[in-house]
């Protein structure tokens, strides 16, 4: 719940990145589009944009503390909040998305009745996620700090 275009842009902007590991983990399993794959696409794409919140949180109150603390003045100042903030999320993050990818390995290796279906759902999502974390964590905070410097 943003009060500001900018917060929710810079959230966007991170969902490409997601989008692009998916499509190339598809490419590299040979799988062809399907309605199956959209829906692990739009699975991935709320994954991604809540990660993408919640690290845009903690550089917010990171950066209000520093504020309030004077301690915001200088370039270097909104790096170190930038870096305070995405540090503190950087362990939950990595948490979060290893659950993901941990608990679809075992669909994308199933062999059963409807295993097919199921990954294709699970593929985009595996893919995504390592992109999206890897991704989010660099892009999100360097340019939270260019719009805040």
């Amino acid at each position: 719940n943003f009060r500001s275009v900018a917060e929710t842009l810079i959230v966007m902007l991170s969902l490409p990145f997601a989008l692009v590991g998916g499509v190339l983990f598809m490419a590299l399993l040979g799988y062809n589009w399907s309605v199956a794959t959209v829906i692990g696409f739009i699975a991935l794409a709320g994954v991604a944009a809540e990660i993408g919140v919640v690290l845009l949180i903690y550089l917010d109150l990171a950066h209000a503390r520093r504020r309030e603390a004077g301690a915001l003045e200088t370039a270097a100042d909104v790096l170190a909040a930038v870096r305070e903030g995405a540090g503190q999320r950087l362990r939950p993050v990595l948490m979060t998305a290893t659950a993901v990818i941990g608990g679809l390995l075992p669909i994308l290796w199933g062999h059963g009745t409807g295993a097919s279906v199921m990954k294709r759902i699970a593929a985009p999502m595996v893919g995504g996620m390592v992109s999206a974390t890897l991704l989010t964590l660099l892009v999100i905070p360097v340019v939270y700090s260019l719009w805040q410097e």
